[in-house]
């Protein structure tokens, strides 16, 4: 099930750029609420309760309830932000207003489990992941947390497929036409011998240089 949290909001009376750069200059953080239908909802968010939820790493797959000063409630979905390509800043962020009957696609995080158990790694190989992510279609209520993908047994040229994931009732996968690739066990990177022998000749030369320092 979808995580539901809360987030508070103030109306503003004007769109446009201008308006947009007097809500940032005044400490706040321009958004939108759009659709089902409805007229937009101009607001602002206060930045540091923000930058809280982005941090979360599960901000675009979070049903939150927006709660407007004044007593407003109005449940939404992240769809987009906007960041300063600069300063570390959130510029503007868009929600999708939302209802029990709304189906969208969204992406769920992976979480690979039972690493210590997973024979290729404690062999040296290495988990390489294709994909962090898996794109689903779902109703905003039945939205996963994240997908557990069980490492346990897996050995070097081992992959995880689609297959894999244990997708709840109501979920389907955005790519359906093929079993994809989420990660695989890759073998440990070896050492050519050329990269070798110039890793000795630059510790011979580092430790030449240090003892003729030390003459000296």
């Amino acid at each position: 099930m979808s995580i539901q949290s809360v987030i508070s909001a103030e109306m503003r009376d004007r769109a446009g750029k201008g308006a947009a750069r007097a809500i940032r200059r005044a400490g706040r953080v321009p958004a939108v609420i759009y659709g089902d239908k409805k007229d937009p909802m101009m607001i602002s968010l206060e930045p540091r309760e923000l930058r809280k939820q982005l941090h979360t790493g599960n901000f675009f797959a979070t049903v939150y309830s927006v709660e407007i000063a004044g007593g407003e409630k109005v449940r939404v979905l992240p769809r987009d932000v906007q960041f300063h390509p600069v300063r570390d800043e959130t510029l503007h962020v868009d929600f999708l207003r939302v209802s029990k009957s709304t189906r969208t696609k969204v992406m769920v995080h992976c979480d690979f489990i039972n690493e210590d158990d997973c024979l290729g790694l404690t062999r040296g190989g290495m988990l390489n992941v294709v994909r962090h992510e898996v794109e689903v279609i779902c109703g905003v209520d039945d939205i996963p947390e994240h997908f557990a993908l069980d490492l346990t047994g897996l050995d070097i040229g081992d992959s995880i497929h689609a297959s894999a994931l244990k997708l709840p009732e109501g979920v389907e996968l955005t790519i359906s036409d093929r079993d994809f690739t989420i990660a695989t066990i890759a073998a440990p990177t070896l050492k050519t011998e050329a990269e070798e022998d110039a890793e000795a000749e630059a510790a011979s030369a580092e430790a030449a240089a240090e003892e003729e320092s030390s003459e000296d």
